[in-house]
């Protein structure tokens, strides 16, 4: 969770979230006038009722009326159309601004390491990603630019007061003091309460998150009822949260009807005994009447536009904590080829996820361009460390990883991975098309190169049978298609993007014997005439590779051919006879 300052206003927060004006500031500096123009506008209205009562109707001058009414008619006219375009510019600046910011903030975590997202809930930044940024856009259309008009709104109708009539003036702002103080007390709830509620939020969008992400598992256990139970408890923090604010606002709302309730009675009061006594006017008292409750009303929204201010400013905290976040790879690299020859050297390579627990330990070996090379090992012995580090996902700590001769860290990064491609054994498919899943939304990939690519790879007979052929929506993570067809899609992905190097990642651990078989002949023809790297649980889909290293506890300890390795009778012939125990081993 991210921590929130307890600032009540953090001035250099502010100004970096204004910098995101800049572009735009001719809308910003227009919408400003018609604030202030607004501000002008609405105590006009309380003078000109005041002018006619005092000075036409009390002379009977009914053309007078009829003027100073066309006058009234015309002045509204013009404060609705005003209040349009700055409602309207005010709330197009704030859409188009978290626009700015959401791309930047996208961009910016698209360029984490992995090790990021293994520590962050995905659910934490959908919510800075989508609705946290959401709530920045009040800033501008509901904030600054608003607040700046409601007070000069109350400067100017103030200003129309004294000038109208100062001693009623006075008497009439006997009850602000207090409202003063109450405001001051409801700013400091609210904003605690705000953070709280953004606090909530963050923990039900994970938790949802995780949960129907993680449903088969739920419900292959049978934990319904013991999630359905931690979500209600979840659910409650988050409604006690927003009831929080309820209680704030309702008790600061009547708060302030009360007071200007007193306002209005005292001016009565004070006001009728003057046109009694004849030291003021009923058009005072009728204007008085009017000046107030435009007097409380902008205060009374003051004090809720304040908090959305704040509650957009701790949500930009939020947003700034995760740009501010350094986890991207370093990417000082400038070296660009447009394809690589394939040849890898791993150097004393040391890698750690954390701090000096390492995973990998002075790892060395060659792979010369157009090899296939293997890693077995039990789970954790470092196989699929190894492959982060080669596409730079990972930043290791010891040693060097060169390709074609050249440091890793010297390639610019795009490059570097543009001459990769990787199939996973737990393959990710978008919600959208089985093209655009193979493509991945590259134009240059053209439809008959993904079709040809699916008749090498095999894929193409199950694809064209489906339901739009290749523009089949798969659903979200694929969940239309079997565990072997969403790795066969994966293969044509990896093999239309045409790599220097392939990397296999336990790529037939989890589906059947007929997929296996598929699999294996997807994998002979895109590792065809090209540097390739297998994982694998499986030793009979690697008995072809050109080397097998044997990894454990994050070590080499065996190295060599498949016969070599038999004849070694070592670690890699024991697994290999659990794993054909009454075969003939070949």
């Amino acid at each position: 969770m991210s921590e929130i300052s307890g600032k009540t206003w953090d001035t250099a927060l502010f100004k970096r979230v204004l910098k995101y004006v800049n572009p735009y500031r001719k809308t910003f500096y227009i919408t400003g006038v018609l604030v202030v123009l607004l501000a002008i506008l609405a105590p006009l209205r309380p003078w000109l009722i005041q002018r006619t009562i005092d000075i036409e109707v009390s002379a009977s001058n009914l053309e007078g009326v009829l003027n100073m009414t066309i006058i009234l008619i015309i002045i509204l006219i013009i404060e609705a159309i005003v209040q349009f375009y700055q409602t309207y510019l005010a709330n197009w600046l704030g859409q188009t601004i978290i626009k700015d910011l959401r791309v930047q903030l996208y961009k910016h975590i698209l360029s984490f390491k992995l090790s990021y997202f293994d520590k962050t809930p995905i659910g934490t930044l959908v919510t800075r990603t989508v609705s946290d940024i959401e709530t920045i856009s009040n800033i501008f259309s509901e904030g600054i630019l608003v607040i700046f008009g409601d007070i000069l709104k109350l400067v100017a109708v103030i200003a129309f007061m004294f000038y109208t009539d100062w001693l009623l003036t006075l008497i009439s702002l006997i009850p602000i003091p207090i409202l003063i103080f109450a405001t001051t007390i409801f700013k400091k709830v609210i904003k605690k309460a705000f953070q709280d509620v953004r606090t909530q939020v963050t923990r039900l969008n994970t938790f949802v998150q995780e949960r129907v992400s993680g449903m088969k598992i739920i419900q292959i256990f049978n934990r319904e009822e013991v999630e359905l139970s931690r979500f209600e408890k979840m659910n409650k923090m988050h409604r006690n949260a927003h009831i929080r604010t309820v209680w704030a606002y309702s008790i600061f709302f009547p708060v302030v009807d009360m007071l200007s309730a007193g306002s209005l009675a005292l001016l009565v009061w004070w006001g009728s005994k003057g046109v009694i006594a004849g030291y003021t006017t009923l058009g005072n008292l009728t204007a008085f009447i009017l000046y107030i409750y435009m007097l409380y009303r902008p205060i009374r929204q003051l004090a809720d536009r304040f908090n959305t201010l704040q509650y957009g400013m701790v949500s930009s905290e939020r947003v700034f904590k995760v740009l501010d976040t350094e986890s991207n790879m370093e990417a000082n690299g400038n070296i660009v080829k447009e394809h690589f020859k394939g040849e890898i050297s791993f150097k004393e390579v040391s890698f750690a996820y954390i701090e000096e627990d390492y995973v990998l330990k002075n790892i060395s070996f060659e792979v010369k361009p157009g090899e296939t090379v293997a890693f077995v090992g039990a789970t954790g012995s470092g196989k699929t460390s190894t492959i982060n580090l080669l596409g730079r996902f990972y930043e290791f700590q010891k040693g060097e990883i060169q390709i074609d001769g050249e440091a890793i860290r010297n390639y610019d990064i795009d490059c570097l991975r543009k001459n990769m491609a990787v199939v996973l054994q737990d393959v990710f498919l978008f919600s959208d098309t089985i093209l655009n899943n193979i493509t991945l939304n590259n134009d240059e990939i053209k439809e008959e190169e993904v079709i040809e690519a699916s008749k090498k790879v095999g894929a193409h007979d199950f694809i064209k049978n489906l339901p739009g052929a290749y523009n089949y929506d798969v659903k979200e993570r694929g969940g239309m298609l079997s565990v072997g067809q969403r790795q066969l899609i994966s293969f044509i992905r990896a093999y239309v993007h045409n790599p220097s190097i392939l990397i296999l990642d336990e790529a037939t651990s989890s589906i059947d014997t007929e997929s296996e078989l598929m699999i294996q002949k997807a994998t002979d023809v895109i590792t065809k005439n090209r540097t390739s790297i297998v994982i694998a649980h499986r030793l009979s889909t690697i008995q072809k590779a050109d080397k097998i290293i044997v990894l454990e506890k994050g070590e080499i300890i065996e190295m060599g051919t498949h016969q070599e390795l038999l004849a070694q009778n070592g670690h890699y012939k024991k697994l290999f006879e659990l794993q054909f125990k009454g075969e003939v081993i070949s």
